[in-house]
């Protein structure tokens, strides 16, 4: 799946105090891959220093020694240690420049990054100014296109579903429709996949949704008709307006409508088994890289495998949502 954890001596010299840090949006499974980056990297002679609050506490010197004791009962923890931030500053050059000149004055000479695209952007900033650099591919949104997982997506995507459940039970007690709103930023994938999940009457996804309401108004009305007794629809947060549509709903069908966000919960949370077991496979591939003299690389999970590509090759990648399961969820939905 991935390759051989470890590195000769040869190589590791090129490397020998690795920094890590996380940005952006916490995601669930961030603490698994930090405590994976620290671990792998002592087993391998390395110091380990960890970066708090983002490129943001990097500029900032906010930046910490870690030892093994210092990632000890967190993998089953939500959020991150480091804690996080966004840092419009590092997206200027002067900042990235300063970035740069911080990792050095404390000997940093490779670099973890976990978050989204705009965190690889600053991982990428960091490798032009001569600081190894690697990214980890951590947000619930599944949005990075390199990358068939990304660290956070399992828990958050199991969080929503059992909202849902929850939601449908009062929804049928009172006979009601009801739209749930799920995270996701401008991508479909926790929508697409709670729709099937919970088994959703309507699946509204960012990247495929036509804005058709009378579609809705109408499918509802056919299935009151034919003695459903709920009628449960998923919207995307890239859509939102779930309130809105709620009351146009509720005027056009007569039907009781509510609309319920479930927000931002799904970003806690203990992280499920593969949310662990994956995120630290990918702190460990970072550690892995860093050790062969690899920068600028981001690690993905592609095809069954744990693999990297270069941080500009990955952000020019698109993703779509998979054609297959958003066709199979209309059917299911009928």
């Amino acid at each position: 799946m991935f390759e051989q954890l470890g590195a000769s001596n040869d190589v590791t010299s090129k490397v020998k105090t690795i920094g890590i840090l996380t940005s952006g949006g916490d995601a669930p499974g961030m603490n698994a891959a930090i405590r994976a980056v620290v671990r792998t990297a002592l087993a391998n002679g390395l110091q380990v220093k960890g970066v708090c609050r983002g490129f943001t506490g990097l500029l900032e010197e906010d930046i910490v020694d870690m030892d093994a004791k210092s990632v000890s009962d967190i993998i089953q923890r939500g959020g991150t240690v480091l804690y996080t931030a966004r840092c419009p500053e590092f997206m200027t050059k002067e900042g990235q420049d300063k970035g740069a000149e911080i990792c050095k004055k404390h000997g940093i000479d490779g670099l973890v990054v976990i978050g989204g695209d705009g965190s690889f952007q600053g991982a990428k900033q960091l490798a032009a100014r001569g600081i190894n650099t690697v990214g980890l591919p951590g947000t619930i949104d599944l949005d990075i296109a390199c990358t068939d997982y990304t660290i956070g997506f399992d828990t958050a995507v199991n969080t929503a579903m059992e909202s849902i459940d929850k939601v449908r039970d009062t929804s049928t007690s009172h006979e009601r429709c009801s739209i749930i709103e799920v995270m996701g930023r401008n991508a479909g994938y926790i929508a697409l996949w709670c729709g099937i999940a919970n088994g959703a009457e309507d699946v509204l996804t960012t990247e495929r949704y036509d804005h058709d309401e009378q579609r809705i108004i109408n499918n509802i009305i056919e299935k009151r008709k034919v003695g459903k007794k709920h009628h449960i629809i998923v919207n995307a947060e890239g859509i939102g307006d779930s309130y809105g549509m709620a009351k146009r709903i509720e005027a056009a069908t007569g039907i009781e409508t509510r609309a319920t966000i479930i927000g931002h919960i799904q970003r806690g949370g203990s992280p499920t088994c593969k949310d662990r077991v994956y995120a630290s496979a990918m702190g460990a591939k970072a550690v892995d890289i860093l050790c062969r003299g690899g920068s600028n690389r981001v690690v993905a999970y592609k095809h069954g495998e744990f693999v990297d590509y270069d941080i500009n090759e990955a952000l020019a990648m698109k993703k779509d949502l998979d054609e297959y399961l958003y066709q199979m969820s209309k059917k299911l939905s009928r």
